[in-house]
């Protein structure tokens, strides 16, 4: 098999898939329950107890390639243990390998100071905290992250901050302490690239306000608590801008690039187990005389349904193969593809597993409902499939440009 995993990659594996089986499926009912009473304001406890279980394990920040700090995994190497955590939406936050927070933390890992990585990065490190990002706007088509009107303006030693933010996820969350916020410190800056700038926002600052939660497809908090923020003169320390004014385009492609593989492994796993429910369900089901599973239209799901997870698959280890080898940036177009891929493949899949689950796939009761919505978001977070299929074919017709 191509991209074989490691000895220690099989063996983590083993491990996950064991706490997977002991902790986080017999708890995934309990999970959604909680995250219906409780809503996005609060800690779901089945969350808490099962971190510290977690940590004690060594499966914990499994998605760091910094081996002082994580696993040392390559991307490559976490790919297929992202999967298995894709597999629950109750998994990744176990694990301390979710969203936003494993953006995040690289950021901070690679471009804090050694200040903002002992005041930040070791408490979300250690699960104590969690944290936001705060890009997306709800005045402006974000798609162009150039149109970014939130501002950053130096005052003596501190940075005043003033936009909307929203699709901010974590912000209603009470453990969410820190922001890292993407605005303009040069709007007249004539490179339309250099005019942002990111900064770290701790959450309690006076002039935040954290408006409200965003529903996703009706959810609340499962899968995602987006949320919706207004920063209006919030000041923070000139110190807490990362790397330099103008440089927070080049801190977002250094954070989204793994974020990307992040998210299409954790679909692929998501496609997984709701092809494993279709084919369950089907089998289980009898119609006009034969299972489900016999009859011809569902022969024929189940099996696109393979080939496209397993296509989906290898275009996204192969593009973690070329980030771990040539980096981000010569990687772009194979980051690209997968972006556009995986959540289509998710969104046909699951698509699939409704339908053969009659009327009870479009309930709360086999987990299908909140898989579509987070597949069908996941084609907008990170960038739109629209933005990803342009770079792609620009990328393609340069290659004959070239040629002459």
């Amino acid at each position: 098999m191509a991209f074989e995993p490691s000895p220690k990659v099989l063996a983590l594996r083993d491990r996950l898939e064991a706490f997977m089986d002991e902790h986080i499926y017999p708890n995934e009912e309990r999970h959604q329950k909680e995250a219906e009473s409780l809503g996005p304001w609060k800690v779901l406890p089945v969350i808490d107890e099962l971190k510290p279980k977690a940590q004690a394990l060594g499966l914990w920040n499994l998605f760091l390639p910094e081996s002082e700090h994580g696993a040392g995994l390559t991307n490559l190497e976490y790919a297929p243990l992202c999967e298995v955590m894709g597999r629950s939406f109750l998994a990744p936050e176990v694990f301390n390998c979710s969203a936003p927070d494993t953006g995040n933390m690289e950021v901070l890992a690679r471009y804090g100071t050694p200040e903002h990585q002992e005041r930040w990065l070791k408490p979300l490190l250690a699960g104590e905290i969690r944290s936001c990002f705060a890009m997306t706007e709800p005045a402006v088509a974000s798609s162009d992250a150039t149109n970014i009107e939130s501002s950053i303006r130096r005052d003596g030693d501190d940075y005043i901050i003033n936009g909307r933010k929203w699709y901010t996820t974590n912000a209603t969350d009470p453990r969410c302490k820190i922001a890292i916020f993407m605005g303009k410190t040069d709007a007249d800056n004539p490179d339309r690239h250099k005019q942002q700038s990111m900064i770290l926002v701790p959450m309690d600052s006076p002039g935040i306000e954290v408006i409200r939660p965003l529903p996703v497809f009706g959810f609340y908090g499962m899968p995602d608590r987006a949320s919706e923020v207004q920063f209006t003169n919030v000041r923070v320390p000139a110190s807490n801008l990362l790397l330099g004014e103008g440089r927070g385009f080049e801190i977002a492609q250094g954070r989204l690039g793994p974020g990307r593989i992040h998210h299409c492994m954790r679909l692929i796993g998501l496609a997984e187990r709701a092809l494993e429910r279709m084919c369950r369900r089907t089998m289980g089901r009898v119609a006009f005389g034969k299972p489900v599973a016999e009859q011809g239209g569902t022969l024929e799901r189940i099996a696109q349904a393979r080939i496209l997870i397993d296509q989906a698959r290898l275009l996204t280890l192969n593009a973690a193969e070329r980030m771990d080898t040539v980096g981000n940036k010569v990687a772009k177009t194979e980051i690209a593809m997968i972006k556009v891929a995986v959540p289509e493949m998710a969104c046909q899949v699951v698509d699939w597993a409704i339908q053969a689950h009659g009327g009870g796939g479009t309930s709360n009761d086999f987990g299908l409902a909140h898989a579509y919505a987070m597949s069908r978001v996941l084609r907008l977070a990170d960038g739109p499939d629209e933005v990803h299929r342009n770079q792609i074919a620009k990328l393609e017709l340069r290659k004959y440009k070239s040629r002459g």
